[in-house]
């Protein structure tokens, strides 16, 4: 009772110290929450924080609006068969199958092994200049990556992009260069990142994808709002954007008489006559001698013989039956057993293939190379930035993975409003995700930090932890002296067993236990008495020797000693 008193003096105290504090935000309401639902964070479809700076935004959230504005291929891919040539995949819009927001759709590619292709016009051409270019749009590979891409096309402004009916994998498309000198259209590949890439594909959670192409020849690639690679458009692309001014004569070949090796074996040399080609390169020990203790005699292992052979062997199917080896338990501490072979050692003779020594080439040209001389495909390109103009983008892909989500494309010429639309996406996706991972710890960290009155709770709670350590560990332990009591039996216990006991001490007389003193008339009556008790005293010690030496009488039950007792005067 102690304990819950103080318990329940500390939690008014409690309430007093800290009641008028919680008073002040009446929105820390205790609530139940339902742990089997998922986190619900708001979510409205997104415009773009500058109209006049978007090209295309599409969130898919709007069925009716994607059919009108998205157009799927139905042409044909060129040089496969015609069972797999056409373009079937097929795309619809869903809502995600996991993290998703409430009301948000995207774009889900629901074939695998199929070619698929679907585009859409932008609201108005995007001409490369003096703004950057900001393409930005999330993947989801809501099943795994497999084989396949989730890539984004550029469709150049032309008449193959006038119907995007017709959108297939030869419909150009930048970033691609075109050589003003012969016409020819080379891709470009930028550097590899340093980071590891492999778990954006693989965790099956929404990833953004954002590149930044700028009219400085600059580049970033950003996912997640992360950059993982940067460079320049004339330094960091293979094959560069830029030709070299020279190249190699392709007419010109290398003279047959042209000797490269600038080493040679010397034709003068001959081998020596006691080279000896054949000798091995080792050779048994002759000074060799069979160690003590070896036992030539005793194979090294044996038929086991406990073996049993099987009941169900068949004799004719499987042959003569015969025991598993085993370890010979004689060759246990013997140094060896069975057949012994000296060893081998290195042979002082073995020299092997004989080779003439090498020389200087007298004829040695150098390496040769054909001459250089000027490309005739060669410009140079300083604004590699003003590629050909976009006026669509599509999806145009054959992959082994279904179920590839879609969502929240943007092209913009301004950082800030592919930020914001990420903003209203992208980032409250990932907050859900987040809440909804985030540990028991880590939720009460943040609910503190909200209200940071909570702290007197804790505090409390640690108090009242403390005191109730403090009680257990000081209140006098009652089992102690229980197992105490039971530990040392009584007298009267001890004297119902066969242990030998110390005699019981002389009673102590006090006051009331004196003897009433004696008259002169009674002392010769209780002298004649004493007289009789010695007599009787005697016969009694005569009795209790004769008993000790005689055997003593037992009761047929518990084998208990029978004491007999001298009847008592009267």
């Amino acid at each position: 009772m102690g304990i819950q008193k103080n318990i329940f003096y500390l939690f008014i105290i409690f309430t007093v110290v800290f009641g008028n504090e919680v008073d002040d935000f009446d929105e820390a309401t205790v609530e139940v929450v339902d742990e089997s639902n998922s986190i619900d964070i708001p979510y409205t479809s997104p415009t773009p924080l500058d109209a006049s700076k978007v090209y295309i935004a599409e969130h898919f959230d709007d069925k009716d609006t994607f059919e009108k504005h998205w157009i799927k291929s139905a042409a044909k891919k060129e040089g496969i068969s015609e069972d797999i040539a056409k373009y079937d995949g097929l795309w619809l819009i869903e809502t995600p199958d996991r993290d998703g927001l409430p009301g948000d759709k995207g774009l889900v590619l629901k074939s695998k092994a199929k070619h698929s292709a679907i585009s859409a016009k932008l609201s108005r051409p995007f001409i490369f200049n003096s703004k950057p270019l900001i393409v930005q749009y999330e993947v989801v590979f809501q099943d795994g990556q497999e084989c396949g891409g989730a890539y984004l096309k550029l469709l150049t402004d032309g008449p193959e992009t006038k119907n995007l009916a017709n959108f297939q994998d030869k419909t150009p498309y930048t970033i691609i260069h075109v050589n003003p000198k012969n016409g020819t259209i080379e891709e470009k590949h930028c550097k590899k990142p340093k980071d590891r890439l492999e778990d954006y594909f693989n965790d099956k959670l929404p990833h953004l994808y954002t590149l930044v192409v700028k009219p400085d020849n600059t580049y970033e690639i950003i996912i997640d709002n992360k950059v993982v690679n940067s460079g320049s458009l004339l330094e960091d692309f293979t094959p560069p954007v830029n030709p070299p001014a020279e190249i190699d004569d392709p007419t010109e070949k290398k003279p047959a008489d042209w000797d490269e090796r600038e080493r040679i074996p010397d034709p003068e040399a001959v081998k020596p006559e006691d080279w000896d080609e054949d000798a091995p390169a080792q050779i048994i020990d002759e000074n060799a001698v069979i160690p003590d203790g070896w036992l030539e005699d005793e194979p090294k292992h044996i038929p086991d013989p406990d073996a049993i052979r099987p009941d169900d062997w068949d004799t004719e199917m499987d042959g003569e039956w015969e025991p598993p080896l085993i370890d010979n338990p004689a060759c246990a501490n013997a140094i060896g057993c069975g057949k012994w072979e000296p060893p081998l050692i290195n042979n002082p003779k073995y020299k092997g293939k004989w080779m003439p020594p090498l020389i200087d080439n007298p004829n040695y040209k150098g390496k040769w190379r054909p001459k250089r001389i000027s490309n005739p495909d060669y410009f140079e390109d300083k604004y590699p930035f003003r590629m050909q103009s976009i006026s669509a983008i599509g999806f145009e892909l054959w992959s082994m993975s279904n179920n590839i989500l879609f969502d929240n494309v943007i092209i913009t010429e301004d950082i800030k409003v592919a930020e914001e639309w990420a903003a209203e996406t992208f980032n409250k996706k990932r907050l859900k995700i987040h809440k909804e991972s985030e540990s028991i710890l880590e939720k009460i960290a943040n609910v503190t930090n909200e209200y940071p009155a909570l702290w007197g709770f804790y505090i409390l709670v640690l108090l009242l932890i403390v005191v109730g350590i403090m009680y257990l560990c000081c209140r006098p332990s009652s089992s102690a002296s229980q197992k105490e009591n039971e530990e040392e039996p009584t007298t009267a216990e001890k004297k119902k067993t066969d242990e030998v006991t110390e005699d019981d001490p002389e009673p102590v007389l006090t006051n009331i236990d004196q003897p009433e003193p004696v008259n002169d008339e009674d002392k010769e009556k209780y002298s004649d008495q004493d007289e009789e008790d010695e007599e009787e005293g005697e016969i009694e010690d005569e009795h209790e020797e004769k008993l000790k030496s005689e055997p003593i009488a037992k009761s047929g039950e518990g084998d208990q000693p029978v004491r007999k007792r001298k009847p008592r005067k009267e």
